[in-house]
């Protein structure tokens, strides 16, 4: 037994070797890269020129759509999907725990095989049922009940994309964190609430706050930083079913579509290395949040 555990603490180092590398490769380079190229002209041809904090300057300075139509429309996008899906995520786990295990299985599996979507996929789908002719389904329906009097072309309309979008990653946002959500809520020990109604607990609002949630806060932490990624991993949408970049009017354009702009239609590497690590940073302070607000004391 001792020669086991000697060989298991000796071995670990060399156990974790491959993560190690393939995280240095794939992650810290490209940050470190990113960074450094955020303060740099980069036009992918030329040797990249160092240009300080004008990128930056620039980005919240002279960026006329950034700030007229990137800024609000990722505002609007990350509340929506963020928080709202993350807390759809907690209902639909919470309701299906409420119900015997076949149909539980049966729910679980429809709604999360949404997320299993690729991009292509989901773009084909929904583009059928808002194709902007009489026979887009969404169309068809609206024009027959005389709720509109002609089609509507809703992937190019200004006013409607964005919405389209958060409809369209809702649908598909029901992944790993939903199903953490649904193994921490079934996991939870029964005594705890019969121990809670004894205590003055009088009602389901009141056994969700004070036994659900913090007894399945580790799969909650989870399912909120799934939330955050996924929220930032499906803002491509608005390019994808659009079939434009920048979107029509800049109504679908999120930060990620903006580098993507800059970076591949551009060719301004340095310029959209910057916009991705303005991201970067909002998306670690959200995550440090998240994890400051569900973590546990004693942790």
């Amino acid at each position: 037994m001792r020669k086991s555990n000697v060989f298991t603490k000796h071995s670990t180092p060399f156990l974790m070797a491959p993560y190690a590398v393939l995280f240095v490769l794939f992650i810290i380079i490209p940050i470190i890269a990113a960074i450094g190229l955020s303060f740099t002209y980069y036009n992918t041809i030329e040797t990249p020129k160092f240009v300080g904090l004008e990128n930056y300057l620039n980005l919240f300075t002279n960026d006329d759509v950034f700030m007229r139509y990137v800024l609000p429309n990722t505002v609007i996008y990350a509340i929506c999907i963020g928080i709202g899906g993350y807390i759809l995520a907690f209902i639909l786990a919470w309701a299906l725990s409420q119900i015997t295990k076949g149909p539980r299985t049966v729910l679980a599996l429809i709604i999360y095989s949404p997320s299993m979507t690729g991009g292509v996929m989901l773009s084909t789908v929904w583009s059928v049922i808002f194709n902007g002719s009489e026979s887009g389904y969404l169309n068809y329906i609206l024009l027959k009940f005389n709720i509109i009097d002609q089609p509507i072309v809703w992937l190019s309309s200004e006013k409607h994309l964005l919405w389209i979008m958060i409809v369209v990653t809702l649908w598909s946002s029901m992944g790993i964190g939903f199903l953490s959500m649904l193994s921490g809520i079934l996991n939870v020990n029964e005594e705890l609430y019969e121990a809670a109604y004894i205590d003055g607990v009088k009602n389901r609002f009141q056994e969700i706050f004070y036994v659900t949630i913090p007894s399945a806060k580790p799969q909650m932490l989870f399912g909120a930083v799934m939330s955050i990624v996924n929220t930032f991993q499906s803002a491509g949408i608005g390019t994808v079913l659009s079939g434009a970049n920048p979107t029509p009017g800049y109504s679908g354009q999120l930060i990620v579509s903006h580098i993507e702009d800059y970076g591949f239609l551009r060719y301004e590497m340095g310029y959209a290395a910057a916009v991705s690590v303005v991201l970067l940073a909002g998306i670690y302070l959200m995550t440090k949040g998240v994890n400051k607000l569900l973590s546990s004391k004693d942790e």
